[in-house]
């Protein structure tokens, strides 16, 4: 199956990234501290950037969270970060903006939620205001809907119109259009302001998979801006990864999506990079992009009694993600490579004679050797009680070999 043709959108500069216009897509994250902890946010923020995180959103909800964001962005320069910071503003954002020009000044972009503006006449004034901040300093703007927060003057507006129509519309198609005409009207609201096309990007979230695809096949028909992909709420572990893949490879196939977010509730103890590597994750294996030397490794059956090969694939995997920081920077392409882990004979030498490098590993009763393959031919065959440590050194001998210096 091939991939549709990125729909063309509107390029937008944010801080040092490229969004929409033909640019990759992008991979976005966001913080979970007290962004007032200006030692917590930026070794996070760090974090997620070395993870691999390209725009970083932080959350600015109170005089001290926006006291805390020049700071924040000094301290990421002075040790070597670029990773542009986003402003996540709701409810008060007008009046942190106008009382701290620091904020508006440090931030790279602003994220409104127009449901979250403000209420009944107070709701375009301090929309224009943000709308004005953002002109005053020359920052692009995510004019982000949420289907848990959408702005209630629109829907009660389409209710009341729909009760007239012959055949009125079911509730969640009055929903859906509701979350994307409070985008477009807020977006055009914006342009009229001042703020021009290359400084929106727009969002419609929402937590159920099939009717983000719904909302955003419907926004990416009526509009050119760039597009923010992401589902929200998507939930723990395995279901938020499964539910945000479903989501947002459905969309992206389509060629729609210019950043993406994979917001995960993060598991007890676990790291806040786990929606970076996923995110980077599904648009590696879906061919959008390429982040890190993929590892393929087999399911394991009964031919593979022992874990002695899956432990081998997480600790190549980690070892290759490890060194990416470095290897990025030194070895042009090497992140395109692809090793192959597996564990018995059956389709070992063949899935490792089609990866740059691969391993296959002696399944129960098979002899104790691993003959290792580098393009397709079989260079060495391993054995003994070191064989992990061996292949790993024949991986990185591989990549210096076969990956320029830059």
């Amino acid at each position: 199956m091939s991939i549709s043709p990125r729909k063309h959108t509107q390029q937008v500069l944010v801080g040092n990234v490229k969004v929409g216009g033909g640019a990759p897509i992008v991979v976005q994250s966001m913080t979970n501290t007290d962004t007032a902890d200006v030692a917590g946010s930026v070794q996070q923020i760090m974090e997620l950037s070395t993870a691999g995180s390209e725009l970083v959103r932080i959350t600015v909800n109170t005089e001290e969270a926006a006291k805390a964001v020049p700071e924040i962005v000094n301290q990421l320069e002075q040790k070597g970060f670029s990773v542009p910071i986003i402003g996540d503003f709701h409810f008060n954002g007008h009046k942190l903006l106008e009382k701290y020009p620091d904020c508006a000044q440090a931030l790279s972009k602003y994220r409104i939620n127009p449901g979250n503006v403000g209420k009944g006449k107070a709701r375009d004034p301090q929309f224009q205001q943000m709308i004005e901040f953002a002109c005053k300093y020359n920052k692009p703007v995510r004019i982000g809907v949420n289907g848990g927060s959408l702005d209630q003057a629109v829907l009660t507006r389409l209710l009341d119109e729909n009760r007239l129509l012959a055949n009125p519309k079911e509730l969640p198609a009055i929903t859906r259009e509701a979350i994307v005409l409070s985008a477009l009207e807020s977006a055009a609201k914006a342009e009229e302001i001042g703020l021009g096309k290359d400084k929106i990007i727009l969002s419609c979230k929402i937590s159920n998979v099939q009717e983000l695809i719904s909302i955003y096949e419907d926004l990416s028909n009526r509009c050119d801006y760039a597009l923010h992909l992401g589902l929200t709420e998507a939930g723990m572990g395995s279901k938020g990864i499964v539910a945000s893949s479903a989501a947002l490879g459905v969309l992206m196939q389509q060629g729609i999506g210019d950043t993406i977010r994979i917001s995960l509730t993060p598991e007890p103890g676990a790291a806040r990079t786990k929606e970076v590597i996923v995110g980077q994750e599904i648009l590696q294996t879906m061919g959008f992009r390429s982040f890190t030397p993929m590892v393929i490794a087999c399911p394991g059956c009964g031919r593979t009694t022992s874990d002695y090969f899956q432990r081998l694939a997480q600790d190549i995997q980690a070892y290759l993600r490890d060194q990416m920081p470095v290897w990025k920077d030194k070895y042009k392409g090497v992140e395109t490579m692809e090793v192959a882990v597996m564990g018995c004979v059956v389709n070992g030498p063949g899935e490792s004679k089609n990866a740059n490098i691969g391993i296959s590993l002696p399944g129960s009763g098979e002899s104790p050797v691993a003959p290792v393959f580098e393009d397709g031919v079989k260079t060495v065959t391993l054995k003994g009680d070191n064989i992990a440590g061996e292949f790993q050194e024949l991986v990185e001998r591989y990549i210096q070999s076969h990956y320029s210096a830059q």
